[in-house]
């Protein structure tokens, strides 16, 4: 599975690490606003400085350009040193960055150990994407010892903050009773989620899964797909 690493395009505050506002050391929001214009020149003008004084938002986003090659020679290895030094602020977006440069092998030897290690922490502070690779990583076994309830845990916290991929994964524990008792309706309520957000294998997964159960079943499914949207997942 290739990771794709995530750009933080929110217009947030100058805040460094020591939490004061220094707007003399550069503007974020104009290298934002200049990113989304592709003068990456103001970019790199804006952010070097506020990333090279601590700022995680800046740090991040110098990496991911590094990643992807945006306004910047592709250069994983610098991608690495930049989404690092924001990861270890403990800024969840980088956590889950790193952890993907390392699940991929890029910038660093290909490392699952250190992804899970990167993945945990950013999922301990409820990041979406990472609470559903740990959940994968220990559906697989790939760098921690496979555990399916452990799985089922992380992929349900992704899975109700609306991970199609999460939902996915977490419908097909409950059709096939890993990690979990086997239940065909709360399966086809998790795929027809995921279907929902447009998630192709949960499409598949669904049609296949309305052949092996009634349509009363079917019913019951889709009412509680609408009770869980409707109360934003809490009744799931």
């Amino acid at each position: 599975m290739s990771i794709k690493i995530k750009f933080t395009g929110f217009v947030l505050s100058l805040l460094l690490s020591s939490g004061t506002v220094l707007a003399s050391a550069g503007d974020f929001n104009k290298g934002l606003k200049a990113f989304t214009a592709g003068d990456f020149k103001t970019v790199l003008a804006e952010w070097v400085p506020l990333a090279e004084m601590g700022h995680v938002i800046a740090q991040n986003n110098l990496g991911v350009m590094y990643s992807n090659g945006n306004g910047v020679l592709e250069n994983d290895k610098a991608a690495v040193e930049w989404l690092t030094l924001a990861a270890e602020q403990g800024y969840a977006e980088s956590q889950h960055n790193l952890g993907a440069m390392y699940d991929n092998g890029e910038g660093v030897p290909e490392n699952d150990k250190t992804a899970v290690k990167w993945y945990t922490l950013a999922a301990e502070q409820g990041y979406a994407d990472s609470q559903f690779l740990l959940g994968f990583k220990y559906e697989y076994g790939s760098g921690i010892a496979k555990d399916y309830k452990a799985a089922v845990k992380w992929y349900t916290k992704a899975a109700k903050q609306g991970n199609a991929e999460a939902q996915f994964y977490l419908g097909r524990a409950y059709e096939f009773g890993d990690g979990v008792l086997m239940n065909k309706w709360r399966a086809y309520m998790w795929y027809n989620l995921s279907t929902s957000i447009g998630y192709v294998l949960a499409l598949n997964a669904k049609d296949y899964l309305a052949t092996q159960i009634t349509p009363a079943d079917i019913s019951k499914a889709q009412d509680m797909s609408s009770r869980c949207l409707e109360s934003n997942y809490t009744d799931c």
